[in-house]
């Protein structure tokens, strides 16, 4: 697993389609909970940063844009600065206030891409908005969940294949 992978997924989830209603985990009631869970502040201003990014990042996976303008925006400023110990070098994040955990997010999907090509992308159920990283040795899972969206995909491609023969 990629490092922040989870934060990443935990982002680009944030909006899922639950009973054919779109939610948002970023806006309303329990919002700044789910942001400061995430080692975030939970502010209006951090959670707004946070929408834009995952709103960009849903664009770029889906092939639907190639604008990456917001995310430079969230790294403009921020700066990964070394320090060294015994145990090595290690890097921390250096971010204006209430940016840190949209940075983290642009620089996982980063590192997604980079280190897993073409293993970010959207689930293959059309009625579904999340997102998986594909860790299976052929690269060839489509859903983000077999135990939802791969079941009721199968279960719908068997209906038609029933009705049609």
């Amino acid at each position: 697993m990629v490092e922040d992978e989870e934060l990443l997924l935990a982002v680009l989830n944030s909006a899922p389609v639950i009973d054919g209603h779109p939610t948002d985990a970023l806006s309303g009631e329990g919002a700044a909970d789910w942001a400061r869970a995430r080692g975030g502040r939970g502010t209006e201003e951090e959670r707004d940063r946070l929408r834009r990014v995952r709103d960009t990042l849903h664009r770029l996976v889906r092939k639907r844009s190639s604008d990456v303008g917001e995310l430079a925006a969230v790294l403009d400023g921020a700066r990964l600065r070394p320090a060294v110990s015994p145990a090595g070098v290690s890097w921390r994040l250096e971010a204006a206030p209430g940016d840190e955990l949209a940075v983290s997010v642009v620089l996982a999907w980063s590192r997604v891409v980079t280190e897993l090509p073409g293993r970010l992308r959207a689930c293959a159920n059309d009625e579904c908005n999340l997102f998986l990283v594909d860790h299976s040795r052929p690269g060839t899972a489509r859903w983000c969940s077999m135990a939802t969206c791969g079941n009721r995909m199968k279960a719908r491609t068997h209906a038609r294949k029933r009705q049609s023969g």
